[in-house]
């Protein structure tokens, strides 16, 4: 039972430790490409608003995938891409409703599925940032918000990385304990149980032996 904890605890301690770091990855990916994560192409986004309802909702994560031809999106895909909303520069996704074509430039109309009408802007070339996958996860932006904070990398990365450590310390420092500890012969339980049934099974043998010598030699001694 022991060994299978220990072996359940180092997979947890594994687990934690991968997730960790790819927490961490994601976060400084995303401090140098303007807040854009991207690993192996692929990039985690946290939805901002509920324009995409009931696509995906506000505080979902989203993952979407580099683009390498732009002729390969069509009407009805979804992409995210640089806009410009109340004077700042921020991430929108939406959905293509139509593709403008001009002297081999194209440009694409947009809208959110719970607008009524179309963004004003539309997105070119140089705005797009990637092609949603259509895998989202609920509330998980959130929780990458929540990381990407100084209080939130403390807690849940650097504190849980620290304990995973100290945990590694630990088994390096038993290891050496019971390396530098004298060869102690090992003691078989089942040997041992076998053992002392033998020697009760001898004791018990050796009673009912002598109360049945006991009334002969009483016997004698009477005649």
């Amino acid at each position: 039972m022991k060994k299978i904890l220990k072996v359940i605890v180092n997979i947890l301690s594994w687990i934690i430790l991968f997730l960790a770091l790819l927490v961490t990855i994601l976060v400084f990916s995303s401090g140098r490409n303007n807040g854009v994560a991207n690993l192996f192409g692929y990039m985690p986004l946290t939805v901002e608003s509920d324009s995409m309802l009931p696509t995906f909702s506000k505080g979902d994560l989203i993952i979407c995938k580099e683009i390498d031809d732009l002729n390969t999106l069509k009407e009805n895909d979804v992409i995210t891409f640089w806009t410009i909303i109340d004077g700042r520069k921020v991430k929108n996704t939406h959905r293509i409703v139509h593709i403008n074509e001009f002297e081999n430039t194209r440009s694409f109309v947009t809208r959110g599925d719970n607008n009524s009408i179309d963004d004003e802007i539309p997105a070119y070339a140089g705005d797009l940032i990637g092609q949603w996958t259509e895998v989202k996860i609920a509330g998980l932006g959130n929780v990458m918000n929540f990381l990407r904070t100084k209080t939130g990398f403390f807690v849940c990365i650097l504190i849980p990385m620290a304990i995973f450590f100290l945990f590694e310390l630990y088994k390096f420092i038993i290891v050496l304990i019971e390396i530098k500890r004298p060869d102690v012969p090992e003691i078989d339980e089942e040997e041992i149980k076998r053992r002392a049934i033998e020697e009760y099974l001898a004791e018990q043998n050796k009673k009912a032996s002598q109360e049945t010598e006991t009334p002969e030699n009483s016997d004698i001694s009477q005649t």
